[in-house]
């Protein structure tokens, strides 16, 4: 497998930072009460996480190891601010509703994790890809985890999604049924954490069947089995 295929691999799936490291976990729970809303934190992470591991990569050969954490919360804290300052610009709407989750990029546990073990290792090229991997699967969690509550909740999905993407986005509103009374533990965080417990036992038992094929062609083969 190719460094640039294990690299996605790892980020999308085998190393997800929601349902394998389960970092950032406050954000994930709070904010994904509906599918834009969690698009848009989980957008806003991804180009976070791309631009600073691309930053601390091409400068780390300058950065003195002493001091290389204040300096990364530096590159983070920049870079989320002009983040903050584009949604607060172009989707105030989406800027609103996440409210202090934007600037608490800063503090997230994935995008200094990131950093440290990956961006100071590997060439510009390849931590800008792994950013954009690790951030794209913590989206892609996200997204499932508010489009579930969001249904469940509302009956809805992409409810609001004109504040993401602009006025013509409103005809992306799908009803999918009606109710006069929203299910309010989909919404609450009790049920964000219910939520997250479905989508760590499904992804548990894919990689649990994976390797129970795995190993049976391994042993009809005749080759040791390959560790994933």
């Amino acid at each position: 497998m190719s460094q640039v295929k294990e690299v996605i691999v790892q980020g999308l799936w085998k190393n997800n930072s929601a349902l394998v490291q389960l970092l950032g976990m406050c954000p994930l729970l709070a904010v994904t009460s509906t599918a834009t809303n969690a698009l848009g934190l989980g957008l806003s992470t991804t180009l976070v996480l791309t631009l600073t591991n691309l930053s601390i990569s091409a400068l780390r050969r300058w950065t003195p190891s002493e001091i290389r954490i204040p300096i990364y919360v530096m590159i983070i804290a920049s870079v989320v601010s002009i983040v903050q300052m584009l949604i607060n610009a172009y989707a105030f709407g989406l800027y609103q509703s996440l409210g202090i989750f934007i600037p608490l990029i800063v503090t997230n546990c994935i995008v200094v994790g990131r950093a440290e073990a990956f961006a100071v290792k590997n060439s510009p090229a390849m931590s800008a890809l792994d950013g954009f991997s690790i951030g794209m699967g913590a989206t892609c969690a996200m997204f499932v985890l508010g489009s579930l509550r969001e249904i469940l909740g509302n009956g809805t999905l992409f409810d609001g999604a004109d504040a993401l993407l602009g006025g013509w986005a409103k005809a992306l509103r799908i009803q999918v049924f009606h109710t006069d009374t929203p299910f309010l533990l989909a919404m609450l965080p009790p049920g964000a954490f219910i939520g997250l417990g479905m989508m760590l036992a499904v992804k548990y038992l894919i990689d649990e069947k994976r390797k129970r094929r795995a190993a049976e062609r391994s042993v009809l083969e005749g080759t040791p089995e390959k560790a994933s």
